[in-house]
């Protein structure tokens, strides 16, 4: 972490401690967050497979919105030309997933600036809509919409039956920016 917890807190950002992998995050209005609740005995019982399995769901969304989504070998997340565009921190209980990803979708990027996101020094983040207009491109990207693409593809990749609940009932609407620590 850069900034001492009372720099955060001057700022509106709240501090937790949670029990996940993946170092120091941040979560905050703009992003799509995640936390698939995945019963891996039903499924395949390996932490690997479930994180690169969430990788995959996510670059299926992003590619949905033309970005070309990557991993990058000895790091979870997602990626895209070089720049971090999502990040994965899980835990697991009795082959039962829980945390999840935090997908950058609209996110003010500045609030990295205040940690090292992931315990990976000079990582650059990046955002959906940062992305689209570095490429002059309109950007209409919303949470919401983002949410619901990501649902289907991780019904995809997970092999589920998508309901069509509206995905409004699954968001949890941010008001304050977290940054939490595994």
């Amino acid at each position: 972490m850069i900034a001492s917890p009372d720099y955060l807190a001057s700022r509106g950002v709240e501090l937790f401690e949670v029990e996940r992998g993946g170092d120091v995050t941040f979560h905050g209005p703009g992003q799509l967050v995640g936390y698939p609740i995945i019963d891996l005995k039903r499924h395949r019982q390996d932490l690997h497979w479930f994180l690169r399995s969430v990788e995959q769901g996510l670059i299926m969304t992003l590619s949905r919105y033309g970005i070309s989504g990557e991993r990058n070998i000895g790091y979870t997340g997602v990626w895209t030309s070089g720049r971090k565009i999502a990040s994965i921190g899980v835990h697991a209980r009795d082959w039962v997933t829980w945390h999840g990803f935090a997908l950058n979708v609209t996110t003010d990027l500045s609030y990295f600036d205040f940690i090292v996101p992931c315990g990976i020094d000079g990582v650059e983040m990046t955002s959906m809509a940062k992305e689209l207009s570095l490429r002059s491109e309109e950007s209409s990207v919303d949470v919401d919409s983002v949410g619901d693409m990501t649902a289907h593809a991780f019904s995809d990749v997970f092999g589920l039956v998508r309901r069509d609940v509206p995905i409004e009932a699954f968001l949890l609407k941010a008001e304050t920016q977290t940054a939490g620590t595994a």
